[in-house]
């Protein structure tokens, strides 16, 4: 993008945050990051603080704001089951008060993460998720979520915000240090010689996409001015045994594995369509394996190096 634009990015600090702010300061953006952190760059202003706070989002979104890329949120199927209260005031009360700052302040663009979670067992029977697939979450997360589209799809309807629902796979890549999402627990189990859990017998399927991957399709939507929903993941399902056996190679380590119990809102089969963001640009980089291998470096005791 040619022009310098002024760009708010909410979990601006986080593990997905940090890598799409890197990517527009390379580009020579203004960058303001929102976080309960700083961002650790001189060059990023940071509004410390919990976006359900009345004066944090005002102090982020300030006059002459081009774009929000709203990040923040909680994210966790587990957590959002346990306190779907607190999930609701992040997820869909703070967006609503940044959608409301944006139009107040003239911002254009608003990108918004969100997951594929809105269309709850969208692919139970092996159907293939589109764009078009009907809402049907299963979890507070996934109905947040949905709720915070539809919030979206109104203030660009009616107030000319470009406003683009990116909805993101399971996202991994490095980072991911703090995480407890099944790749980094694959990761700690082949460090420390434990195993892992594996929910059902191994079978369900996953699209699971690279961290850099998603920052170049937040990167394709912005540049396309796209409206609407749009589904970023790698295009290839793999089960999670399938994980489990590209973990072993990638660290050599055996990761014993534990059959568990399926929880309540896992999705049996996650199968997507990303032609609407190929159409647009977008082209995954990283296939699992290669995904796996730019990981394991952060996690991997010196003597377990490449």
């Amino acid at each position: 993008m040619a022009n310098r634009s002024r760009i708010l990015v909410t979990g601006g600090a986080g593990f997905i945050g940090r890598r799409v702010v890197r990517a527009l300061l390379a580009e020579g953006h203004e960058v303001t990051v929102a976080d309960l952190r700083a961002f650790p760059d001189t060059a990023v202003r940071s509004v410390i603080g919990d976006l359900c706070e009345e004066d944090v989002p005002a102090r982020a979104v300030r006059p002459g704001t081009d774009v929000i890329i709203h990040l923040a949120a909680i994210t966790s199927v587990l957590a959002s089951v346990q306190d779907p209260v607190s999930t609701h005031r992040l997820n869909v009360d703070a967006t609503a008060r940044l959608l409301e700052l944006a139009r107040e302040n003239e911002v254009g663009t608003f990108l918004l993460a969100s997951t594929n979670a809105v269309v709850g067992s969208g692919s139970a029977a092996g159907e293939v998720i589109t764009e078009r697939t009907l809402l049907r979450p299963l979890t507070p997360y996934g109905a947040t979520k949905a709720a915070a589209e539809m919030l979206l799809g109104s203030y660009a309807n009616c107030y000319g915000i470009t406003g683009a629902a990116l909805r993101f796979s399971n996202v991994y890549g490095p980072g991911m240090a703090e995480k407890d999402s099944f790749i980094p627990r694959l990761m700690r189990a082949a460090r420390d010689g434990e195993g892992v859990q594996v929910r059902g017998d191994g079978s369900m399927l996953r699209d699971v996409v690279h961290v850099d991957d998603i920052v170049q399709g937040i990167m394709v939507a912005w540049r396309a001015r796209h409206n609407g929903p749009l589904i970023l993941g790698a295009g290839t399902s793999v089960s999670v045994s399938d994980m489990v056996a590209t973990a072993r190679r990638v660290t050599g380590a055996p990761i014993p594995a534990e059959h568990v119990p399926v929880g309540n809102g896992e999705m049996p089969a996650v199968v997507l369509d990303i032609s609407a963001a190929t159409a647009l640009g977008y082209q995954p980089a990283y296939d699992l394996e290669a995904g796996m291998a730019t990981v394991w470096p952060e996690f991997a005791p010196e003597g377990m190096r490449a």
